[in-house]
């Protein structure tokens, strides 16, 4: 099946599955009864166009075998692109959200100095775990937060980081990220992939909008001064570019377009400008691993 940086993609799959397979199943299923019409009518193309002369005498022949056959046309396109659909979704699911772990990780020019990392919107643990498998390449005695807003997925993102064997450098927590459970300039570095244009319930209104803005001021309140935040998401990086401008953040850069579930998407890098010292206050449970 091919390799990822020199690992198996069964292996891959075999951790982290996909967390789209109801959207993948409803295509394919209706890919496969589009393609299953349009082969019958194919196959039995004459007893279907006597049908349509039984049912509609007035009309001429050869005005029905032209809807039968572009009818069938109608149904093998169809079929196509619902299994190129199912295709781009699932792939979309989890070798482009390895591809741009990759991608986020590389944004962070310097991982030498990064002791505190956070995953805002961890899911699965596939961004997260790629941060901890630099953290260790590194030798880092750092650690990275994976926040979620569910705590099953939380501790499941865990399980999956000691599966990659790098759990001693992971915690995991429940929290939203509309009011990140973390001190100001905490970490230094942030990132979150697909997970901000999500709160609000999405979307283009006003109220969706607000939200997604909520999220992005907390990941730079609790960046450190220096730090970089690293955002990967669909459709809203145009958004979030302008508002870290409106924020001074600085060395703000926005990646090439990457089709992503069909859409557009994008990767936004920046760094929280140097200010004065904060006094950080460490909470008494943060080497634990699921709080």
């Amino acid at each position: 099946m091919g390799k990822a940086g020199g690992r198996d993609w069964m292996q891959i799959y075999a951790i982290y599955g996909t967390d789209e397979w109801q959207t993948v199943g409803f295509l394919a299923v209706n890919a496969a009864a589009f393609a299953a019409a349009a082969v019958l009518l194919l196959l039995y193309f004459s007893p279907f166009l006597s049908f349509l002369h039984a049912l509609l005498p007035a009309a001429p022949l050869p005005a029905l075998r032209y809807a039968a056959g572009f009818s069938g046309s109608v149904a093998a396109l169809t079929s196509a692109g619902l299994l190129y659909a199912a295709a781009n979704v699932l792939y979309s699911s989890l070798p482009l959200r390895w591809e741009m772990a990759q991608r986020m990780v590389a944004a962070v020019p310097d991982w030498s100095a990064v002791r505190t990392a956070l995953d805002v919107g961890c899911g699965r643990g596939i961004l997260l775990n790629a941060v901890a498998m630099q953290l260790k390449k590194g030798g880092s005695s750092g650690r990275v937060v994976g926040l979620d807003r569910r705590r099953e997925t939380a501790v499941a993102a865990l399980r999956r980081a000691g599966a990659e064997g790098v759990q001693e450098y992971v915690t995991c927590r429940e929290g939203d990220a509309r009011g990140l459970p973390f001190p100001d300039g905490y970490f230094d570095v942030v990132v979150s992939a697909v997970h901000l244009s999500r709160l609000g319930g999405g979307g283009a209104a006003v109220e969706a909008a607000a939200e997604r803005g909520r999220g992005l001021g907390e990941v730079v309140r609790v960046l450190k001064p220096g730090g970089m935040g690293v955002v990967w998401d669909l459709v809203c990086v145009p958004e979030y570019a302008q508002r870290l401008r409106e924020m001074r953040m600085e060395e703000i850069r926005v990646s090439e377009r990457v089709t992503a579930y069909m859409v557009s998407s994008y990767i936004v890098s920046f760094r929280k400008p140097i200010a004065p010292p904060i006094d950080h206050y460490q909470p008494s449970d943060w080497r634990t691993n699921i709080i």
